[in-house]
């Protein structure tokens, strides 16, 4: 009789990032898996979806102690993290209690873009946890996606998002033609599941991406394909990289005064992330692979990738593409 397929518990399952992990492994039939949810949206629809589909929901949070986690974890063999950005640090102790329970590969929450210290605060919070695990010998592997597909288009003008949002997708930094790494941020969990099946990955970093194209370009097929062309076009603005460190400097400021500042935190990492892939070009698959990155293109060739102009078809055909952003019309 064969082994039971691998237990993987998700953190943020409900989450983008989370969900597509979910649909990936789900589609793959590799594994069994289960949900990490907090008892306060036990009985929420995005839970009772997670049930339907056949996820065991195991109740807790991410804060909670290494003892209380260690129980939620009995008999996981892979723990995923996709947790919002304001819990990274506080993925300490579900990452201890996995040490101790036996589980055999951690994915913290990274699914971003590689890049060195002291440049975002919210990647080197990332970068602190790898150190984490590492320091403690825990079995791992760490995944990066490059920029999503969906927040590297202009938001059109027929959005009712607020103009301070819409605003931060017109501007073109520096020269603006430099290609960074992209992944449509539905197809992460196919990625996903091949790299935590896989004894090559284990205790290395992956990249995930399906296409590469500058700001410029994005530019374009948002002027094209959203269907406004000159009018989206006439938002278009460039600015300098002093002028992207100022306003992430405004807004660290702003964030400091009022910590449950959403807005800004995130217009702070948003222009860290500008400043990082367009001044930087930390972004970029020679940088990755600098860095240590397996690639998961070279790992796995027979899984279909999409380009940026085909995301953007499905983008600028939604109601409110705006919410790609995370923008909610509610």
């Amino acid at each position: 009789m064969s082994s039971p397929k691998p237990l993987v518990l998700v953190l943020g399952a409900t989450g983008t990032t989370g969900g597509s992990i979910i649909k990936g492994l789900l589609a793959s039939g590799n594994f069994r898996i289960a949900a990490l949810i907090r008892p306060a949206s036990a009985s929420k629809a995005a839970t009772e979806k997670l049930r339907s589909a056949g996820i065991d929901i195991r109740l807790g949070d991410v804060e909670d102690s290494v003892e209380k986690h260690k129980e939620t974890l009995a008999g996981v063999d892979i723990l995923i993290s996709a947790v919002i950005a304001t819990v990274i640090a506080q993925q300490k102790n579900i990452i201890l209690a996995a040490q101790q329970a036996g589980v055999k590969r951690v994915i913290p929450c990274d699914f971003g873009t590689p890049g060195a210290r002291g440049v975002r605060e919210l990647h080197d919070q990332k970068l602190a946890i790898r150190e984490f695990i590492k320091q403690h010998g825990i079995p791992h592997t760490f995944i990066d996606v490059g920029w999503w597909m969906q927040i590297y288009l202009p938001i059109p003008l027929r959005s009712t998002a607020p103009p301070e949002f819409k605003s931060m997708t017109h501007r073109i930094v520096g020269s603006g033609d430099t290609p960074i790494l992209l992944t449509n941020n539905n197809h992460i969990g196919t990625f996903v599941a091949r790299i935590i099946a896989d004894p090559r990955t284990l205790d290395h970093e992956v990249i995930i991406w399906e296409d590469q194209a500058s700001q410029l370009d994005a530019q374009e097929i948002g002027a094209r394909l959203s269907g406004e062309g000159q009018k989206l076009k006439e938002l278009y603005v460039n600015i300098t990289a002093k002028e992207v460190l100022q306003a992430a400097a405004a807004a660290k400021e702003r964030v400091t005064r009022d910590p449950s500042d959403w807005t800004g935190h995130v217009m702070q990492s948003w222009n860290e992330y500008l400043y990082s892939m367009h001044i930087l070009h930390e972004n970029t698959l020679e940088n990755a692979k600098r860095l240590g990155y397996l690639d998961a293109r070279e790992l796995y060739p027979d899984i279909a990738t999409t380009t940026l102009e085909e995301c953007a078809k499905e983008f600028y055909a939604m109601e409110e593409p705006a919410e790609a952003y995370g923008y909610n019309r509610k």
